[in-house]
């Protein structure tokens, strides 16, 4: 259950920090992943200062990216989506997703040792990532650094500024320790952000002087790419300067609103999905939302409330949930037929557990759904059902004249004893 948990909490971080109490979660579903030379890249569209930096897949073109830079200090990257690089571990022996180095030629030999191969970090899978492109950047000194973020945050229902002069750490921690260095304002839509609310916020991030109106230039210009590609929140962690007098945003992570999709196609189609898990993407394709679970009772739920507390009352009843699968509100029977594919693939599953509370979800719909995907996808599992609300009655009556193996049940902890006992047989 802790891989369900901490990925519905990652979905609810895409919408605010921990300075909005009023921030409430958003339905699971599979967002957008960009690499960090691609959120780069936007944002050097924008006019938002970042390092200078090339992008590599072999080791030949690193060393080449290394000599181009002509940089007194480089920095090599390894290209993954997960987080604690540094720390990590690849499969070549080498230790360290992220390396600093003077000589050009030392860049070649690494990235020798990292694309390729397999990064393991405490955020990946146990056997790791694979490395398929590595980023050669220019590496700056940081003689200071702050955090600044724009989210949407729904207590003021539009775009917030939120900055600390503590940066390069966790932000909640300085929220939780030091909330008087948390910092606020709220961004009029109409309006955008005016120049004195950037030049104040430059100011309570600690800029002086030309750095002040450097750093107020660059929150401007982070409004702006906020508002072109359509993100939810765009975080600067750390907005730094350099000992030479320059403002450089040297790490951010973009969130997108993905009913966004249709007038962002460029940015989409940057989606990295290589490192997704396969079945997730699959349900994707079909508006479900997906998490595989370690458990043998397949959950085929609506909503992601209830798909929570059927996966709890399976635990409950000694048994082990082995996915999350949420159908959503405007189901088809269509994906009623994908949602088996999934489940039934999955060669752990011992039996499916259906629990579907109607509102906006018409009964009738699922049955028929249930119905065709038991007798084209010929199911040998056993399956409990339990349907309640809108033309329950029809379903009910669709499941029964079927003539399949299926168990009614009458309410959800009914349903959850049923499942786990089907296993036991």
């Amino acid at each position: 259950m802790h891989t369900l948990k901490r990925h519905l909490q990652r979905e609810s971080e895409s919408l605010c920090l921990a300075p909005s109490p009023q921030c409430t979660w958003s339905s699971p579903r599979r967002w957008l992943n960009l690499q960090e030379y691609q959120s780069k890249k936007l944002m050097q569209e924008s006019g938002v200062a970042v390092q200078r930096f090339y992008v590599a897949g072999t080791a030949s073109e690193a060393l080449e990216a290394a000599k181009r830079l002509n940089a007194k200090e480089i920095v090599l990257k390894a290209q993954i989506l997960a987080g604690g690089r540094g720390k990590g571990v690849f499969d070549s022996g080498l230790k360290g997703g992220v390396h600093l180095t003077k000589d050009p030629a030392v860049v070649g030999e690494l990235a020798n040792k990292m694309l390729g191969f397999n990064l393991t970090t405490k955020q990946t899978p146990k056997d790791g990532v694979k490395v398929k492109t590595v980023m050669v950047a220019e590496a700056l000194d940081i003689s200071r650094e702050t955090y600044f973020a724009i989210l949407m945050d729904r207590s003021c229902n539009g775009p917030v500024m939120v900055g600390s002069p503590q940066g390069g750490m966790d932000i909640e921690e300085v929220a939780a320790s030091t909330p008087e260095l948390i910092f606020k304002e709220v961004i009029d839509i109409f309006e955008g952000v005016r120049d004195e609310q950037a030049l104040r916020m430059a100011a309570n991030l600690g800029f002086k002087g030309p750095l002040q109106r450097q750093a107020a230039d660059q929150i401007k210009r982070l409004y702006d790419l906020f508002l072109k590609v359509d993100a939810t929140q765009v975080e600067v962690n750390p907005l730094g300067e350099t000992p030479e007098g320059q403002v450089v945003c040297f790490d951010a992570k973009i969130n997108f609103d993905d009913n966004a999709e249709f007038r962002q196609k460029a940015v989409f189609a940057m989606d990295d999905m290589t490192e997704s898990d396969p079945t997730e993407t699959e349900a994707a394709k079909w508006d479900l939302k997906y998490i595989g679970l370690d458990g043998n009772i397949a959950c085929f739920v609506n909503g992601a409330g209830l798909a929570m507390a059927t996966c709890d009352i399976i635990d409950l009843h000694g048994g082990k949930p082995a996915n999350f699968l949420d159908l959503g509100g405007g189901v088809k029977e269509r994906q009623v037929y994908e949602a088996f594919k999934l489940l039934t693939a999955d060669p752990k599953v011992e039996a499916i557990l259906v629990n579907i509370f109607g509102g906006i979800v018409n009964c009738a719909i699922i049955a028929n759904g249930i119905t065709k995907a038991c007798r084209e996808l010929e199911l040998k599992v056993p399956l409990v059902v339990r349907l309640e609300g809108t033309n329950v009655h029809e379903a009910k009556r669709i499941l029964s004249e079927s003539g399949l193996p299926i168990t009614a049940a009458d309410n959800l902890d009914d349903a959850a004893k049923k499942a786990v006992a089907a296993i036991k047989k």
